[in-house]
């Protein structure tokens, strides 16, 4: 039982290292720029110990980011009021400013935006009222909603957020609302 939990320690530290490494290295690279043998030299670890936890450098990010975001998202649709959850996404957003921006500058939004429109569909199927709408309407409209949510608030803040951010609940909130009732009639 030993060598597992010290075998498991191994492990995590080894993520641990190789996720370090790669974002130091997303400091003053694009990812596409980044190999992996960069990463395990940074991180100290061989070539295996990569391969026995990722299989590209997107896994290590994906690993990094996925729980994150996806804890913000359980937070705000466990613990937020209906009224408030647009704010809460905004705080999000603007709590995720300095990756997001990041992200965009090195080459690796699409793996951020992934995660959170996986986290948009689940918070759509669990905050809207989907009744008269049909499965694929559910289903394109949460693609589009996710899609143009993401795109609205990171254009808010590449921009330097000069709108107040009620301006853009407000505009998020119009939109949702009248697409939703487009798809009703």
């Amino acid at each position: 039982m030993a060598a597992t939990k010290h075998a498991q320690q191994i492990k995590q530290d080894s993520q641990e290292y190789l996720t370090t490494a790669l974002l130091q290295l997303l400091e003053t690279k694009d990812l596409a720029e980044i190999t992996i043998a960069q990463v395990v030299r940074r991180a100290g670890v061989s070539r295996m110990a990569f391969y026995r936890n990722f299989e590209t450098l997107a896994d290590v990010l994906i690993a990094y980011f996925k729980p994150q975001i996806d804890a913000r998202f359980n937070d705000i649709m466990t613990n937020t009021p209906q009224d408030q959850k647009i704010a809460a996404l905004g705080k999000f957003f603007t709590d995720m400013t300095d990756t997001f921006n990041l992200a965009a500058k090195r080459g690796f939004e699409p793996i951020i935006q992934t995660v959170f429109n996986e986290n948009m569909a689940t918070f759509y199927k669990e905050t809207i009222n989907w009744k008269d709408i049909s499965v694929a309407q559910q289903t394109y409209w949460v693609k589009f909603m996710s899609a143009g949510v993401y795109a609205i608030w990171r254009e808010w803040l590449s921009n330097g957020q000069r709108e107040s951010i009620e301006t853009i609940h407000e505009i998020l909130a119009k939109f949702q609302q009248s697409t939703l009732a487009a798809l009703k009639e």
